[in-house]
């Protein structure tokens, strides 16, 4: 272990974060569960960052992949590729956008990538609102849209954005306010600035800010915005790389918790839907999907085995009703961590929907973000045998926890069990 810790830092960047003292190499894993290399078990509550949707070594997906791959393994967009078809058929009808398109990339940051290079185009601007407190990729242009600042490494970007407030419920300027006056501000805030702007392209949101911390605001402030962006001809592009597929439990995407003004006009996807395999891509409105004029491929995006990989797992999600499972043990889940945390002085909040769950950690007796705490219980629950992940505003002190929507009663009671140890030590 300590050999291949080495190599990777002689050979990988500086900035490729590592989680742990001791990086772990995980080598296999079965449902819900990972080995690392010295054969010590993990319940997963990760999920390779919420992109093992479904389980790990799904043999539904292992097959379609297999089978795919004994046929032929890549083509192009140049040629007819009957899954990527069939895919985008689901997705389209999914998706809840009427007249969709599908165009099929290989990450959820391309796929923002490709929103923003249609927002941009379709409206002739490159004006973008994106909100506080927001990740939306890798790339030097979904940096540029990125209002986390631990995930913005440049200032320099090809788009001119604008934040606007919503994001974060409980902390910020409105965060006294209830539920209605709150969006009653943040929408104030968004007519102000778009009267001081001109021709903006679109706002691109996440339903539920994933790397922020999974912070959301109150449910119906997209569909309040939408109201706002429709008088100025502004799209909504609705970031659901990691809120879709059914996570949140009680949406199939996320920005069905703000419906009241229908779909959005974009929106991207990414992660669950390959289980672990490359799949993003964004759906959206014929006439913006349709409205480049110059030619365009993708020579990985929609690959005949990423898309068999895609469909298989689909169909599992669905034909399993992994939505439910998620509402149901994501909320018996949450209300466990809850009854931990309440007499924890170091977590100031429990949060979340569904699978996606948040716990942030601060300094006892005050608001302060306490990142060395969330590496503390990180690591507490490792040896414990729980993997979590991190995130947050300004510094990483949120517990991430995001387990395969196959998650049972039983290996959510485990993992409460061990984060409750963990807590405790920090």
């Amino acid at each position: 272990m300590k050999d291949l810790h080495s190599r990777h830092r002689a050979v990988l960047p500086d900035w490729l974060a590592l989680y742990y003292d001791t990086p772990l190499e995980i080598t296999h894993g079965e449902g819900r569960h990972v080995w690392d290399a010295e054969g010590r078990r993990y319940l997963d509550f990760f999920g390779g960052i919420l992109t093992t949707m479904t389980a790990h070594a799904l043999p539904d997906v292992t097959k379609a992949v297999a089978d795919q791959a004994g046929r032929v393994i890549h083509s192009s967009t140049l040629y007819l590729n009957r899954p990527m078809v069939d895919l985008a058929e689901r997705v389209a009808a999914l998706s809840g956008i009427p007249d969709a398109r599908v165009f099929f990339t290989t990450s959820g940051t391309e796929a923002n990538d490709t929103a923003l290079l249609l927002a941009t185009a379709h409206r002739r601007s490159n004006q973008i609102l994106a909100m506080r407190n927001s990740y939306h990729g890798r790339s030097f242009t979904a940096v540029g849209i990125t209002g986390n600042q631990a995930w913005s490494p440049t200032s320099l970007s090809p788009l001119q954005t604008l934040y606007v407030h919503g994001g974060v419920r409980t902390r910020g300027p409105y965060a006294a306010l209830g539920d209605a006056e709150f969006i009653e501000a943040c929408v104030a805030d968004l007519r102000d600035m778009l009267g001081q702007a001109r021709g903006v392209a679109a706002l691109i949101a996440e339903p539920v800010q994933g790397v922020g911390g999974f912070t959301s605001p109150p449910d119906g402030l997209f569909a309040a915005f939408r109201d706002v962006l429709a008088e100025h001809g502004v799209l909504w592009i609705a970031d659901e790389v990691q809120t879709g597929w059914g996570r949140t439990g009680d949406h199939f995407w996320g920005w069905q918790a703000h419906a009241a003004s229908g779909p959005p006009d974009l929106l991207t996807f990414a992660k669950g839907i390959g289980n672990g395999m490359s799949i993003g891509g964004v759906v959206g409105r014929a006439e913006i999907m349709n409205c480049l004029d110059a030619n365009s491929i993708s020579t990985f995006g929609g690959s005949p085995v990423t898309m068999a990989a895609g469909l298989a797992n689909l169909t599992y999600l669905l034909e399993h009703d992994l939505q439910g499972n998620a509402r149901r043990v994501g909320g018996l889940l949450i209300e466990r961590l809850r009854a931990i945390c309440a007499q924890l002085p170091v977590v100031r909040e429990v949060r979340g929907r569904g699978l996606m769950i948040g716990i942030e950690l601060v300094r006892p007796g005050t608001d302060e973000a306490n990142p060395q705490a969330a590496t503390a219980v990180l690591e507490a629950a490792r040896e414990g045998g729980l993997l979590v992940g991190k995130g947050g505003g300004h510094s990483t002190s949120v517990l991430r926890i995001a387990p395969p929507l196959s998650l049972t009663v039983a290996e959510a009671e485990e993992g409460a069990a061990i984060l409750e140890h963990a807590l405790r030590d920090a």
